[in-house]
């Protein structure tokens, strides 16, 4: 696996990632334990050295996973979390809306260091920008955790540019994570140029449509009950049905590639920059192996320029996420 630069940071990182939230819960009910812990190893094996989580994903469980998954390799790896959900950081009670608050971020992080086994957290992201605290105090409070050791670098989710810009005035931003993919386009306005002029990295999270641009997801695909998409208006069944077109463009030069419909999505974002690196998630070790043999699919130019021409021509059917997460975004 070759390695990529998230911006100007210094994090050095596999161009493919792996995100972690999946293996406990989400899209359905979790695995078992032995079995997410074994591809988790499976990823580092195959070269990834970027693995993510969050505090929220449980809350808490997903880090004590990878945290005891990565033991092993730990000094050969990079690892993001994130904190910023109104989390109780010693019972894991979730109570309403964000709490951005500095001692909440100080709690929060010392939770995190004993649950991944880490004496430093590689990558702290604020999870979603909260508006009831100065983004300048969030960076000025994860300042002061970087001058102590315990955290390396600062990331923000889903910020808009602004905020970007006067958190990264206090701390110098490392990476954004935002959603990213051939039928999610939102960053492409402002975020990505930012990042290119202030030398941050990007990592998309939910690279592949959750799930959809696999093409193993259509109108009558049903899930369980505790699956997100459930909620989610671009997975109803309407929109599966009427969003089949970016599905066939990429299972169409998907074909004539050699490849699947994943690792051409994939293959896509890794073609957009070269500070941009992707972190899907499996539970399943066959679709882990695929998708990381996206990092070995080149697209030509010519390639890039027929799906740009065919995705200008495809109107995606329904929101990304329902309307009061939608609302956390991009502020």
């Amino acid at each position: 696996m070759k390695k990529r630069a998230l911006g100007k940071s210094g994090l050095i990182v596999s161009e493919i990632g792996y995100g972690a939230m999946g293996l406990t819960g989400m899209y359905g009910q979790p695995i078992a334990k032995d079995d997410a812990i074994a591809i988790i190893r499976l990823a580092f094996e195959r070269g990834v050295t970027f693995f993510d989580t969050a505090e929220a994903y449980g809350p808490f469980t997903n880090e004590e996973l990878l945290g005891e998954a990565i033991a092993p390799f730990r000094g050969s790896i990079v690892i993001s979390t994130k904190f910023g959900w109104n989390i109780d950081p010693d019972t894991g009670v979730r109570g309403p809306g964000l709490n951005s608050h500095p001692d909440h971020i100080r709690r929060a992080t010392e939770g995190m260091l004993k649950r991944l086994r880490v004496e430093s957290i590689d990558l702290l992201y604020q999870h979603r920008v909260d508006p009831d605290v100065p983004i300048e105090d969030v960076a000025g409070a994860v300042k002061e955790l970087i001058a102590e050791g315990k955290i390396k670098h600062f990331g923000l989710s889903e910020a808009g540019a602004e905020t970007v810009r006067k958190a990264h005035a206090v701390q110098p931003v490392a990476a954004i994570q935002s959603e990213y993919s051939l039928w999610t386009r939102d960053p492409e306005a402002e975020i990505l140029p930012l990042c290119e002029e202030l030398g941050i990295g990007f990592s998309p999270w939910s690279p592949l449509g959750a799930g959809y641009l696999t093409g193993a997801i259509n109108k009558d695909t049903k899930f369980d009950k505790s699956d997100f998409r459930t909620a989610s208006p671009r997975f109803t069944p309407e929109a599966r049905e009427a969003n089949q077109a970016i599905v066939d463009l990429l299972r169409d030069i998907a074909t004539r590639r050699n490849a699947t419909p994943a690792q051409i999505a994939l293959a896509w974002l890794l073609a957009q920059k070269p500070w941009i690196v992707p972190i899907p998630g499996t539970t399943k070790p066959q679709r882990l192996e695929e998708n990381l043999a996206a990092a070995n699919v080149h697209l030509s130019p010519e390639d890039l320029k027929e799906i740009a021409v065919a995705t200008r021509k495809i109107t995606i059917h329904g929101t990304r996420l329902p309307e009061a997460v939608l609302k956390l975004s991009y502020r």
